[in-house]
């Protein structure tokens, strides 16, 4: 018997997502991307339709995840966010009603209540299809961090969305509380941690690694990520480990203040900007750190502390966030209090200054990885959320 056959009949789902790997950039929303070959070996056939507004540069699909791409009009900014959903909603309904005709769909799986969420909904009416939402982060409610009337109107189109959706799927613990704060009692909802690839992401040696102790950062270059507090407590730390270094992987609107504060440490030479890495050389520079340090002021989960724990490499992120339900300070990761300085200075001394700590602690966090957090765990819960949702 077939693994697609042990789980039950074959289903259709499409998958309307505003993060896809494109051949703009092949490593955004390879979160959305990475579980859909799991998928297909539980039974699960996705097709996808990503979406970007008609301001921005228009995007093409990577070979190495294939989708469609559509355009469709926004007011550019958070201003037009509220209504983006019926005007996507207007640009994508034929080509779903198409593919609908051609190959059934099952399940809508939309991701974010804005504005993929919304057209979804507005297309389970008219098609009479079910959806499920997935929330990636802390801002449920799309208050994009701004308040006044357009907050308003944003926060009454997600309510209505997560109302509508048959669940809502959040990424961890930490985003689904904050979801039951605004929304009425009967809104389903279910947590779904993200996965990752463990043969990718693996503790195996990389040949010609970094010698000398090595911190890691793997963000889009944005002050919410908590860069300066690292790049401060590398100064801190220059007397103790004068070889030390950081490497910084991502690009982003920061990294000339980022670049700034370094030379004004005194740190500049220490402290390396590589851009963006592809997902192999991405693991690579995970299997060559010494820690990978990511004190986020915002995360709803962050699947770069995963990736670095499915490596063998100790991470450190904050309290309060999603991480904290997947690290067990001290045992399989760190953890800190946001804006901590002091805390992660002792952390990083601490593991930077102890490689028994380090080993035990990776490999900790190696095993947490493979026990609940990989694709295939992921893509299990999926499966059976979309089973669920065509009851």
């Amino acid at each position: 018997m077939s693994r697609a056959a042990e789980v039950g009949p074959a289903l259709h789902v499409l998958t309307l997502t505003p993060f896809f790997p494109s051949d703009q950039n092949e490593v955004s929303g390879c979160f959305i991307a990475e579980p859909l070959a799991q998928l297909k070996q539980l039974g699960v056939d996705s097709s996808v339709i990503a979406a970007t507004p008609i301001h921005h540069a228009k995007k093409k699909r990577s070979s190495l995840a294939p989708a469609e791409w559509v355009q469709y009009p926004q007011i550019p900014g958070n201003l037009g966010l509220s209504s983006a959903g019926k005007l996507l909603y207007a640009c994508v309904l034929g080509r779903v009603r198409k593919l609908h005709g051609v190959k059934r769909i099952d399940v809508i799986h939309a991701h974010a209540a804005l504005p993929c969420g919304h057209a979804a909904a507005l297309l389970s009416r008219r098609l009479n299809i079910p959806f499920v939402v997935t929330i990636h982060g802390l801002d449920v409610f799309n208050a994009c961090f701004l308040g006044g009337i357009p907050a308003v109107w944003r926060r009454k189109a997600s309510v209505d969305v997560y109302r509508a959706a048959r669940t809502v799927i959040c990424i961890s613990g930490k985003v689904r509380g904050i979801l039951k704060t605004g929304t009425p009692a009967e809104t389903s909802s279910t947590v779904v941690y993200n996965g990752v690839n463990p043969s990718l992401f693996s503790p195996n040696p990389v040949e010609g690694g970094a010698s000398g102790p090595e911190i890691l950062i793997v963000a889009n270059l944005l002050c919410n990520k908590g860069h300066d507090l690292v790049l401060k407590a590398l100064g801190n730390l220059r007397p103790s480990f004068p070889h030390l270094r950081c490497r910084i992987v991502g690009e982003g609107a920061d990294r000339t203040r980022f670049e700034g504060l370094a030379r004004d440490l005194g740190i500049g030479r220490q402290v390396q900007f590589v851009g963006r890495q592809s997902r192999s050389e991405v693991a690579e520079s995970m299997r060559r750190c010494s820690v990978l340090a990511m004190p986020s002021r915002s995360e709803g989960l962050g699947c770069v502390y995963l990736e670095a724990m499915s490596c063998g490499k100790p991470v450190i992120g904050c309290r309060g966030h999603g991480i904290e339900e997947v690290i067990e300070h001290g045992k399989n990761g760190w953890l800190i209090p946001v804006d901590g300085l002091e805390q992660l200075v002792q952390g990083l001394s601490a593991l930077l200054g102890s490689p028994e700590l380090c080993t035990r602690i990776g490999t900790a966090a190696r095993q947490t990885i493979l026990e609940k957090l990989t694709l295939t765990h992921q893509a299990q819960q999926l499966a059976k959320i979309y089973r669920q949702a065509i009851i």
